[in-house]
This record gives structure tokens, sequence and C-alpha cells, in this order.
């Protein structure tokens, strides 16, 4: 994929001004068309986000898939970037993102994709398959012994690794992030053009990982530029999803994990019963949520908070049961120390080279450790504004809202991206009517 390069200082000005206006126009005028919401968002960008963020962490390529979701569960993360030594490796979706040496500017490694919980719960699912076939049972522990590197790409996020720019806006990132794309590492220094989109091609001294919900935060914290669109309803922006798919909670784990492998979900509601038709060939045990009434929440954050010696066992049992047991297991366990080393060698991760990982549980700053809240149902209605949905997913830090009538049955679902596509479509919409008026 082609980079997206910055126009000149003279194409920009021709590009930013209002139709029928030359560049060299009223700079007032232009001053105008660019106020507004979008200018706010044009305005941002994501490198002073990305600035607040912790140091990533990363997982070598080496790594067992078993210190992967170790790695995960320590650090509270629910996807981790993958580091391989330059040269041998062809990343994810072609892609050749670098770590250079900040005083000699020679490479020290290649990330070649991330791995997320979605990767680990389908590479689960196809070793469910191949037993079951087989008439066996499945052996986890060889499983879950394979290199991280081995199942990059299992999910359709892992297939691309993207960076953006760090003088790219807040605009234009919401545009990526809109369409599908959860996470993004952004260069705190850049020895690319200025690029205005994603990028296949970096080499930095350092990145961080710009997720979604940090886009959330900002939105949140910025709610008096943006109460315009914030006060609208979640329905009238077109940001409810209609169709939603559950599970019962009677669904054996391993039976579920197979549903969202096949559906690309990281999270289903659990309903109360199971009377909805099942969808699709191989997802029998997905169910059309609408019209039911949901009790809890099944996500990868449930699957990522079990530990790895219990997942065998815990297979077979219910959602609703394993959901129990990992919520005790939980709460038995201490929190895990910041700096600890996320792979469990003992050695702390200050001492660890470059350490990196990222993901979209991530804290910002010296925000405190927020984890997606695992027994808790989230729901707004269809009359939600904008701004209330954003404050719940950003105070709850869950990546989405189960969308329930008066009655408390499910009506549909908004998601992270379903929030920054109506935010994008309105700053636009917002920004085009303010240049008609100009022009």
């Amino acid at each position: 994929m082609a980079q997206l390069r910055a126009p000149a200082d003279e194409e920009r000005l021709q590009q930013e001004a209002p139709h029928g206006v030359a560049g060299g126009g009223d700079v007032s005028s232009n001053k105008k068309a660019r106020a507004g919401l979008c200018g706010v968002l044009r305005e941002r960008k994501v490198v002073e986000l990305a600035r607040a963020k912790r140091r990533l962490v990363e997982v070598p390529y080496t790594a067992t898939l078993a210190h992967t979701a170790n790695a995960l569960l320590a650090a509270r993360v629910s996807g981790v970037a993958v580091a391989a030594p330059p040269g041998h490796w062809i990343g994810a979706g072609g892609s050749m993102i670098l770590e250079s040496d900040p005083a000699t500017g020679a490479v020290r490694k290649h990330y070649i994709g991330m791995v997320n919980m979605l990767d680990i719960l389908a590479h689960i699912a196809e070793a469910s398959d191949d037993a079951e076939a087989d008439g066996e049972s499945v052996d986890l522990d060889r499983r879950m012994a394979v290199p991280v590197s081995s199942v990059i790409g299992h999910s359709l996020e892992g297939l691309t690794l993207w960076t953006l720019h760090p003088t790219t806006s807040v605009l234009d990132c919401m545009e990526t992030f809109s369409k599908g794309v959860h996470r993004a590492l952004v260069p705190l220094e850049s020895s690319a053009d200025n690029v205005v989109a994603v990028e296949l091609v970096e080499s930095a001294p350092g990145y961080r990982m710009l997720t979604q919900m940090d886009v959330a935060r900002f939105l949140r914290a910025h709610g008096a530029e943006l109460r315009d669109v914030l006060s609208r309803t979640v329905r009238e922006l077109g940001a409810v999803n209609d169709t939603v798919f559950a599970v019962a909670g009677g669904t054996k784990v391993i039976d579920a994990i197979r549903a969202m492998r096949a559906a690309s979900l990281t999270a289903v509601p659990v309903v109360d019963h199971a009377t909805a038709a099942a969808v699709g060939s191989g997802t029998e045990t997905l169910q059309y949520g609408n019209g039911q009434r949901a009790i809890e929440t099944f996500s990868a954050t449930d699957l990522r908070d079990c530990p790895v010696a219990r997942l065998q066992p815990w297979l077979g049992i219910s959602v609703t049961e394993f959901k129990r047991k990992v919520a005790e297991y939980r709460a038995s366990t201490k929190p895990v120390v910041p700096g600890a080393d996320a792979t469990d060698t003992g050695t702390p991760a200050d001492d660890t080279p470059a350490a990196v990982v990222a993901a979209d549980d991530e804290p910002s700053g010296e925000q405190q450790e927020e984890e997606e809240e695992p027994a808790a149902l989230v729901t707004c209605s269809p009359e939600s504004t904008l701004g209330e949905a954003i404050e719940a997913v950003a105070s709850r830090h869950v990546h989405r809202l189960w969308v329930v009538d008066e009655e408390g049955l499910l009506h549909g679902v908004v998601s992270l991206t379903d929030i920054l596509r109506a935010v994008r479509d309105a700053a636009l919409g917002e920004d085009r009517e303010l240049h008609s008026i100009v022009s």
C-alpha cells in the first residue's frame, strides 16, 4: 500500500480553501471554514495523545503462545506486538515497521505483527475442531507451546500492522479507526516524510500504541468543544448496529469460542434463554440476540484473565460458570506490580531493551490500570446521547455498549468503531456546511 504524503504548503492552502475561494483568498474566511468540530479534530495531532501513553511492552517472536497469554494477563492488555531480528521476516500485510537505535540509527528490531486474544481463540478453536474430527480431546498444552509468530494473522486485525505519522490529525486517525482498525503504532520521532494516513513502512527509535479508547477519551476530555455533536442521540447519528449475536448462558466455553472465531467477534452478550434461530453453518451456538434479555457479557477479556493452567479443564464448562470461576480467580490474585516482566521471567521490564506491547486496555499517562469490567453489563438506549455513550465506554472501560429498550431487551450494539465513525461523519458534515456558508 502506497504511503499517502501530505501536500506542499501551497497545495494544502488550496485544498483547505472553501469551495469557490482560491488558496490565496481571504484568510478570515478560511479560518471560519476551519472552525467548529472539524477544526478541533484537525488541529490536534496523534503524537499529543501518544506521548501520554506508557512505554510499550513486547514479546519476542520465539515466545510460546502460553508465554504470550501470560504476558497479556500480566500486563492487562488484549494484544501484543511481536518483535523479531531485522532482515528475516516479512511483516503482517507486507509491513516494514522497524525500531532503530536513537544514537546510531542502526535497526535493532522488526515488528512483524500483533497477536491479540482473538488470534489465540482461533488457534484454540482450530485445535478443538481437529480433535473433534479425530475423536480425541484437545491437547491444549501442546497447542499452547507453539511460537507466537505462527498465529499472527489468525484474526482479521492481525493481518496488517499499521503506523500513524506523529503529525497525523485526530480527524485522519478517526478515519482509520472508524473502519475497524483498533490500534496503530505511533513513532514519537519519525524518519518518514509527513504522512497523513496509515502507513506500512516506518523506522523510528521508539513507538507508542494509540487505540480507539484513547481517541474516545480525547473526545470525552473535549466535551465542551464538541457539545453540539455529543448532544445528539446515537440513533440520530446512525451509531447503532441493529443486529446483535449472542450466546446462551449454558453454552460451553469451547463452543462459544468457535462461534466467536467464525464471526470474528471479540465479545457477545449472554442471554438468559436461547429461543432465537441459530445463525450460519458452523456457528450453531450463535443466536440472534434481538428481543432477548442479556445478563452479562462474554468477551476476549474473560479468556485473557483465565490462567493458562486452568484453561484446559474450563473449556467444557458453561459460559456462566466460566465467568464465575474467572471472577473468583481475579478476586484471589494480587494486582500486577507495575514494571514487572510480562513474560514472568523475573526480570523487570525496565531492564529489557525497548520492551514493547500495547493494546486497547492500556491506561494513559499516570492513570491507574483500568480493566474492562467483566461482570457488568454496560448498556445504553437508542435515545442516549453520544456524549453519554462516550462517557460510559471511557469510564467503564468497555469497547461496546449493548442497546436495550425500556424493558431491558436487546435492540443493538454501539461499538467504539461506531462512535468514532459517527463523530467523524458529523464533523465532516458540519465542515461542508461551513464551507457552503462561506462560499
